[in-house]
């Protein structure tokens, strides 16, 4: 969860260093260093805090390198300082590594290199594996890159790493297993992250290493090994990002920016694939695969917070309109019991950045037992992606905001699309409704762009209830989910406690929190459940809630009863929740920034999750 920079080229690499560390920051933020290689002077520079933090402190300093790694921290082994802030120093000094992932059997290793006389300085696992590494180099009297591979190959758990040798002035090793790592090729010069933003300012060409490979970089060499010293031919790849996409753009916050993108996200998740006009819908990955989709006697969906709500909408899509049964999975729960998966069965993985960790490991748990994979992700050349059969990008764009917004449309745009095709191929819905549901479909970002001409009122209705102890979201149907989703944007932006419930479901408990100091938002847009969520708004009334309401446009019965309304255009049930979800993304954001909260980086959370 942890972001990662390298440079070794003919430029300073300090600059470069750190202008990657902030923007990876959304990774990770509780503290961050670096470590710059010159004249055989390996010297380390961290502190607790943001990127900002150290940078303020290095100011004045002889930063000059060529080569340089860089690390922001999300913390997992030891609590955030300057101690146990990467990157970490052998016990010689000889070596520095940097590391993202978390080691599982650290303690024994440890103990045995404690044993031996080995010091440790700080109480995280990657100080561990680093010495294990010196360890290993110093017994064999091999080549650091044989103690790295012999290391590798004992250690359990997740790393992507980063390794600097203080008499090898041009070597960055690196190494993946179960988080990310792309390598920029430059003229002359080679760049490292965890993913592109910090790379896509100096090259367009990258290469995405896979789990068990070890990189040797080098400013004219890039070399990649299997852990069985197998060297490896490198993929290149050709960015399909622009620089001003990882910008604010004049926004005060990433999160913003990204929720007024998405009329654009959306429409460029729909554009060459949804064609109105005809009817059809265009998703090769879809189009290749139609048989086993359309045949599939059950659907499995895993995914992770904001993608696991996805998951709820697209089982209530899939099963009304296809007839088949879905069933939606938390991937931290499934991949630890031993669910029962069928040949043929279609396993469809949600998730933003493709890398979650708890998501690969139940595809590849899955896929061993022969279920067919289908991945929705966002980020091209991603982990899940690549183990997948088959699947969808949502083109959302690169996504900065801690709070998932955009990808969350792309992926619901993504996945109306799929069921809609689905469901026309299996004949299971009329081609009237389907015609009708295409037209709607394509209307979507010029809706949203209605509700963002003008956020006054949800401003306005954020510092009313932005000092709520509690907030309770309601649901029915397909607002059901909406509401979880608007709950979980409201504790990650704002910390404030919020819960999730159907609407129905408020009587069975709930409803014992409702006073006069509860706000309640009522996800009430018109639909097949309107009247019975009528009744629960009057059930909140009745109990002095306040009530806040999600409604459509033109209706007169819920604002009425409500204390606050916020409006969306009219649409199809089905897909309502692309409009629905809006106003309660504006709605965390403000509370938000009106309790002063930094909405990009919310406490305690991070960007991917590539750590159990």
């Amino acid at each position: 969860m942890c972001g990662i920079v390298g440079y070794t080229g003919p430029r300073e690499a300090y600059p470069i260093v750190l202008k990657g560390l902030k923007r990876l920051e959304y990774r990770g933020y509780d503290s961050t260093g670096v470590a710059l290689l010159d004249n055989g002077h390996l010297n380390v520079y961290k502190k607790k805090g943001k990127v900002a933090e150290l940078e303020e402190t290095l100011i004045g300093k002889d930063l000059h390198s060529h080569i340089g790694i860089g690390h922001t921290r999300w913390a997992t082994h030891g609590e955030p300082s300057d101690r146990n802030a990467h990157p970490h120093l052998s016990n010689s000094g000889e070596l520095a590594m940097l590391h993202n992932g978390i080691i599982e059997n650290y303690v024994p290793i440890k103990n045995d290199l404690l044993k031996k006389g080995y010091t440790f300085k700080s109480d995280t696992d990657t100080e561990v594996l680093l010495n294990f590494i010196e360890d290993i180099k110093k017994n064999n009297n091999c080549s650091l890159e044989e103690a790295l591979r012999i290391a590798l190959k004992r250690i359990v758990g997740a790393y992507c790493i980063l390794l600097v040798e203080q008499n090898d002035p041009e070597t960055i090793y690196a190494a993946r297993k179960g988080s990310p790592l792309v390598i920029g090729i430059g003229k002359g010069e080679h760049f490292l992250a965890s993913d592109a933003s910090p790379i896509i300012e100096y090259t367009k060409e990258v290469v995405y290493v896979n789990d068990y490979e070890i990189a040797i970089v080098r400013p004219d060499e890039l070399i990649l090994k299997n852990l069985g010293n197998e060297k490896q031919t490198p993929f290149i790849t050709k960015l399909d990002m622009e620089l001003a996409s990882i910008e604010k753009g004049g926004y005060d916050h990433f999160m913003l920016k990204e929720i007024h993108e998405q009329p654009d996200t959306i429409h460029d998740c729909l554009r060459g694939r949804l064609l109105p006009e005809t009817g059809q819908i265009i998703m090769s990955g879809i189009d290749d695969n139609l048989e086993a989709l359309v045949n599939a006697q059950r659907i499995v969906i895993v995914a992770c917070g904001t993608s696991w709500h996805a998951g709820l909408i697209a089982e209530y899509m899939i099963e009304e309109l296809c007839r088949i049964p879905v069933e939606v999975e938390y991937a931290s729960e499934f991949r630890y019991r031993n669910p029962i998966i069928n040949r043929g069965d279609v396993i469809v993985a949600i998730s933003q950045s493709g890398e979650t960790a708890d998501t690969l490991v139940a595809l590849e748990k899955a896929k061993e037992q022969g279920a067919f994979i289908l991945g929705v992700v966002n980020v091209v050349g991603s982990s899940i992606a690549r183990i997948s059969h088959a699947g969808a990008y949502t083109h959302a764009g690169h996504e900065i905001g801690v709070a998932s917004t955009k990808a969350f449309t792309g992926q619901l745009a993504v996945l109306s699309m799929m069921a809609l095709k689905i469901a026309y191929a299996k004949a299971t819905i009329t081609e009237e409704r389907y015609m009708q549901l295409v037209r709607d479909l394509h209307a979507i970002p010029e809706k949203v762009k209605e509700i963002l001409k003008d956020t006054s009122n949800i401003k306005a209705i954020a510092e009313k209830y932005k000092d709520a102890k509690d907030f309770l979201f309601l649901g029915r149907g397909y607002n059901f989910p909406v509401a979880l989703e608007g709950a979980l944007k409201l504790k990650e932006i704002s910390y404030i406690h919020a819960e999730g419930y159907p609407a129905a479901e408020m009587k069975h408990g709930p409803i014992a929190l409702v006073d006069e100091n509860l706000p309640v938002v009522f996800v009430a847009t018109k639909d097949s459940y309107y009247e019975k969520i009528v009744s629960n708004v009057q059930e909140i009334k009745a109990r002095k809630g306040k009530v806040i309401a999600v409604a459509t446009e033109g209706d007169e019965v819920i604002p009425g009863m409500s204390n606050d309304v916020m409006f969306v255009p009219d649409t199809d049930e089905v897909i309502a929740p692309l409009l629905s979800t809006i106003p309660l993304q504006l709605l965390s954001y403000y509370v938000g920034i009106s309790k002063g909260i930094d909405v990009d980086k919310p406490r305690n959370l991070a960007k991917s999750v590539t750590v159990e």
